[in-house]
């Protein structure tokens, strides 16, 4: 096993790893994920009401194309200039951050998470190194989980840059697992859409979400190199789309495994750690999130040798991003200290 301490004194683990305990994060045990209904979970959460019945649709889409019938005139405060090439990142406080870390679950065909707990420990300690108020939610049932997700979108986030919320857990395509049941990924974003949470409208909405996609596994493809080869009007009111500003990476593409070490955490997670603990005050989060993707990509190998057909697998990040500004964690200049004379 080779493992090697970047700058950022969190371990990562290279693609020489000779370790057998990577696990994906589907629901169940390898290889027996699928799509639809899957492992006995029974249902997800919609709106007020738990279904039974679902689609293989993707999150993206059902949040898109999710109806709302006739909106009203909605209107919200302009907390960055019309044309203004980066968000404001200079409010009082950064914002909320939200940690959904779900390790044991009530669903009989789901396994625990080992190695999740390293996820939750070195995210939380990088984002409040970026000035985020962290707060940690552990193994939550729907209901508890929801009722969290309410509640941060009830805030008045007047003073914040932007909110972001991880959720850590089993999933497939289009869902994801609470501690006892799955649900649609967009009943979260719905709660903090410019029309539902008015005082995020025109500002960052950063979601991190560490699940499978699915059960298809990626091989990979070696890369050999051939012998040919070389080395005015800001002030004024403007409207927006009710789910612009909105960033949604996961930890894989749609339809397949996520990957994740029992003693070191998911790829995704240590590599998003990384770059954010490195770079997450200098370059923008667009550039970091490739620069993860590269991490994931190049740096890891799922090493199963037990398991051939899981053996020598590789995994890609998926990002989406509605945002329409450059965003970057930005250094918060300290109050300046009032003395009386």
């Amino acid at each position: 096993m080779s493992i090697s301490e970047d700058q950022t004194g969190i371990l990562i683990e290279r693609a020489t790893n000779t370790n057998t305990d990577d696990f994906t994060d589907a629901f169940g045990s390898l290889g027996a994920a699928g799509g639809g209904g899957g492992g006995g979970g029974g249902g997800y959460y919609s709106g007020n009401n738990i279904n039974s019945s679902g689609s293989s649709q993707g999150a993206i889409a059902q949040l898109a194309t999710r109806s709302y019938g006739a909106l009203p005139n909605y209107s919200a405060r302009m907390p960055t200039d019309r044309h203004a090439i980066e968000y404001n990142m200079r409010h009082k406080n950064r914002g909320l951050a939200l940690i959904f870390n779900h390790e044991h679950f009530e669903v009989p065909t789901l396994k625990s998470r080992s190695g999740t707990n390293v996820d939750c420990d070195n995210l939380a300690r990088v984002l409040k190194q970026l000035d985020f108020e962290v707060l940690t939610y552990k193994d939550c049932r729907l209901k508890d989980l929801m009722r969290h997700i309410e509640w941060a979108a009830n805030q008045d986030h007047s003073d914040d840059d932007c909110i972001l919320v991880a959720i850590l857990s089993h999933g497939e395509l289009g869902y994801i697992y609470a501690k006892d049941t799955q649900y649609k990924l967009d009943n979260i974003w719905t709660y903090f859409t410019a029309q539902n949470c008015p005082s995020l409208a025109g500002k960052p909405k950063l979601f991190f979400i560490q699940a499978c996609q699915g059960d298809r596994l990626d091989p990979g493809i070696t890369m050999k190199r051939m012998q040919t080869e070389t080395d005015g009007e800001s002030s004024m009111s403007y409207k927006i789309p009710v789910h612009a500003d909105f960033l949604i990476a996961y930890s894989t593409i749609p339809g397949f495994y996520s990957w994740r070490n029992t003693t070191r955490g998911s790829w995704f997670m240590q590599s998003l750690c990384s770059e954010l603990a490195a770079n997450g005050k200098r370059l923008d989060i667009l550039t970091l999130l490739t620069f993860v993707s590269q991490r994931v990509a190049v740096d890891y190998e799922s090493c199963t040798p037990d398991t051939p057909e899981m053996h020598q697998q590789k995994q890609i990040p998926c990002i989406t991003t509605m945002l329409t500004r450059i965003l970057r964690f930005s250094d918060k200049n300290p109050l300046s200290s009032v003395v009386r004379v």
